[in-house]
């Protein structure tokens, strides 16, 4: 105890001994630190907006579907035990909304006008809570529940058809037994995103719709979103599944948002590493050019006695001070910027193609960007400051360590 007292109180002096290298070197650790706290909390802030925009965007955070329809991705496949299944899945601790639907290829025609579309049949009751873009109705109103017969259109079908409110489109559908099938369906609400690509997916009508003219009963699918993401692993394994299907994950739902993710976190892990190898380079600079300085006074311990190992434990104590200083810095500086990005967010509409955002995979991404934010700034700004500044002592610890007495000594060095 009596040796870490001493080696504390060294490190000290011999840091006041030069303040204006010790307030560069904090400055220093400081600014690599914050920058790359700021890199973590935008990557962080990334994948939770990209979560929400996929949970958001219709795929929900976990997904009930047929046994192997991830493969497949085949509309015809339907579940089993529907009704009780729904209501199950609802009463499920950690589950926010469960949404059935169920799609089927079908086209649509007004006049002398045709196109194909996904005709979706929804709940129009929970559908509007786990879809964002249909919250918003440019046009009309969404379906209203126990409504047949009507349909909501996105704006380039809409477009493309020239259909307007109160028109009457006639759809074809080859049903499961290989007949056409036709039905009018009525217009009542276009949705406009600003994505042309996700406009062209939206076709909804009743559940009920898509069953007469499918020949299909049930749903193909029941999509979950969660009161926390955190839980999603605990709350799958309670989902009661029925035989013959099986409960997945956004991630395995979309894999390119999971490729896109993984190459976004190793460009900020590399990104993080580089600006921690420049400070470590820096801290590394500035403590053996201290150990150079003071070659004779560490001589001097060594010959007096000390051993090699306390004076490797000086020099690290030297960077573990410097450290945890340039960590307070750090989040003296970073703190309140992130905290004020991450409640009022960062308009990234004016690098959009889209005034509401931008288009991936089938996922409109939110233009207001929250980079994330929390306590946990605090353990990993002292991870990284710390990891840097022993790292950067090592070898100056090892060199004074290696100092040899009688050569420090000499007059002329």
């Amino acid at each position: 105890m009596m040796i870490r007292s001493s080696a504390t109180r060294y490190a000290l002096r011999s840091l006041r001994r030069n303040p204006r290298r010790t307030l560069i070197s904090i400055v220093g650790l400081a600014f690599g630190v914050g920058v790359g706290l700021v890199a973590l909390s935008w990557v962080g802030g990334q994948e939770a907006m990209s979560v929400d925009a996929i949970a958001g965007g219709g795929l929900g955070h976990l997904r009930i579907a047929p046994r192997g329809w991830n493969e497949r991705r085949d509309d015809a496949l339907r579940l089993s035990g529907d009704d009780d299944l729904l209501a199950r899945v609802r009463a499920t601790e950690g589950v926010a909304i469960a949404t059935p639907r169920a799609r089927t290829s079908g086209l649509l025609g007004l006049g002398t006008r045709s196109t194909h579309v996904s005709l979706t049949g929804v709940d129009p009751e929970t559908e509007p809570r786990a879809l964002r873009y249909v919250q918003r109705v440019a046009e009309g109103r969404y379906l209203a529940p126990g409504e047949e017969g009507a349909i909501v259109l996105g704006r380039a079908i809409a477009h493309r058809l020239r259909a307007q409110l109160e028109d009457e489109l006639v759809v074809t559908v080859v049903d499961d037994e290989g007949e056409m099938q036709s039905a009018l369906l009525v217009v009542v609400g276009i949705v406009d995103t600003g994505s042309r690509p996700i406009d062209q997916s939206i076709a909804h009508v009743a559940l009920s719709d898509v069953e007469r003219l499918s020949g299909r009963e049930g749903f193909a699918e029941i999509t979950i979103l969660l009161d926390d993401l955190a839980t999603l692993e605990t709350t799958r394994a309670a989902i009661p599944t029925p035989e013959g299907s099986e409960v997945l994950s956004w991630l395995e739902i979309s894999p390119e948002f999971r490729a896109r993710l993984q190459s976004g976190r190793a460009f900020t892990n590399v990104a993080v590493a580089i600006v921690l190898i420049v400070v470590l380079l820096g801290v590394a600079s500035a403590q053996l050019t201290s150990v150079l300085e003071r070659r004779k006074e560490l001589a001097v311990l060594a010959a007096i006695g000390m051993r090699g190992r306390s004076l490797v434990r000086v020099v690290v104590t030297e960077g573990l001070i410097l450290g945890a200083l340039g960590a307070l810095l750090a989040l003296a500086w970073s703190s309140p910027i992130l905290h004020r990005w991450a409640t009022a967010g960062v308009d990234l509409s004016s690098m959009m193609p889209s005034r509401d955002g931008l288009a991936f995979g089938g996922v409109l991404i939110d233009p207001i960007y929250h980079p994330a934010f929390g306590a946990w700034l605090v353990p990993t700004a002292l991870s990284l400051s710390l990891i840097a500044t022993i790292v950067a002592s090592l070898y100056p610890a090892w060199f004074a360590s290696r100092t040899d007495p009688a050569s420090a000594l000499r007059v002329d060095r």
